[in-house]
């Protein structure tokens, strides 16, 4: 496959957008050749081993692909040229396997239904096992298929960076860093579901969940894994620190408020997932200490079946207890206070820009 494009500099200097499709399309690529090589290995296996590998092909198809972005500039920021760009695009689709495996776990213990509108993983598992009259329990077959599978694609990410083709003395910073970011995230995961078993959270304890759990493997370590693989200083990490961890606060929570108000028919999942799944994320946090009658109703009802007219309900509630409207004034706080560390940081002025233009798309989406 021919190497990205979406690197080149735009041959009007006053042009700063940067059209990322192509890149997509060469992350795609990479993970679709990866995973062939993997089915390569385990079809000895037999015929089981290759329907896991077809649920992995299916868990890492589409997607913005952010976090492979956040790391080709952070490796672009520190080095702007003179980079094997095939073997940077596979860099970069490591944190997308790293992503795949942390939705598949995340599906699981949420107990979602559905993933981009498809069954989610353990659930096709699930229906499988019942559909052919196997022996056991169907769910917990499911649910031992999406544990494997979540394991598999988190030790993907480990091999597909360390043999992306880099030199390994390249390499070796940022695998610290993929070391650092797993743990985080596995920790972050979790400090979520103890939340969520509490049944209680103030915003403190909701935004120390949402930092660990998604924040920082999202948009901050992305960028340290991509400027690590340049040769970044702990100087231009710690710089880019200042950009990317209220950058990635801000995309977290602007998702919280999708899993809330999103449109099912565009985010892929069904109305109000987030309040039935109870999750106590920073707009209920504050819906709930707003206190009175509304904020005891709203936590009743989290964590219980819900239809589409007691989700219209409980959205009303948040509304009126100003939670919807704090949560937008912080993401515009935090997307400010990024901005300003990215103007002030020493890096390439190319990458800052289209940096800025990734903060824009990261909060500003719809799904």
């Amino acid at each position: 496959m021919p190497a990205p494009s979406a690197s080149s500099r735009p041959s009007d200097p006053s042009a700063t957008t940067w059209d990322g499709s192509a890149f997509r399309a060469a992350v795609q690529s990479e993970l679709d050749e990866f995973l062939s090589g993997q089915e390569t290995r385990l079809r000895p296996l037999g015929p089981d081993a290759v329907r896991l590998l077809t649920e992995a092909r299916a868990a890492t198809q589409g997607g913005k692909r952010f976090r492979a972005a956040f790391c080709w500039w952070g490796y672009r920021a520190v080095r702007p040229d003179g980079v094997d760009e095939r073997a940077l695009a596979r860099a970069c689709a490591s944190l997308e396997l790293l992503h795949a495996s942390a939705l598949v776990h995340d599906d699981l213990m949420d107990a979602s239904d559905t993933r981009r509108g498809r069954p989610s993983t353990h659930r096709g598992f699930e229906a499988e096992h019942r559909a052919q009259g196997w022996r056991g329990d169907p769910e917990q077959y499911g649910e031992a298929a999406a544990v494997l599978l979540g394991d598999l694609l988190l030790s993907w990410s480990d091999e597909l960076l360390r043999r992306c083709g880099l030199p390994l003395a390249e390499v070796a910073p940022a695998l610290d860093v993929l070391d650092l970011c797993r743990s985080e995230v596995i920790a972050g995961q979790f400090l979520d579901v103890s939340v969520q078993a509490r049944a209680h959270a103030d915003e403190a304890t909701a935004m120390t969940v949402l930092r660990y759990k998604s924040a920082k493997y999202s948009v901050e370590r992305p960028l340290h894994v991509g400027a690590a693989l340049a040769g970044g200083s702990p100087g231009v990490l710690a710089q880019l620190t200042s950009f990317g961890l209220p950058l990635g606060e801000a995309f977290q929570l602007r998702d919280d408020l999708l899993g809330v108000y999103g449109d099912p028919e565009v985010t892929g999942k069904p109305a109000g997932d987030d309040l039935v799944e109870g999750k106590r994320t920073v707009l209920v946090a504050l819906a709930l200490a707003a206190g009175g009658p509304g904020a005891e109703e709203l936590d009743r009802a989290l964590g219980t079946p819900l239809e589409e007219a007691d989700v219209r309900h409980l959205r009303s509630l948040m509304d009126a207890a100003g939670a919807r409207e704090r949560v937008e004034s912080l993401i515009e706080e935090l997307v400010t206070q990024a901005l300003t560390a990215l103007d002030g940081a020493a890096l390439d002025d190319h990458a800052r820009e289209v940096l800025r233009g990734l903060a824009t798309a990261v909060t500003q989406r719809t799904v």
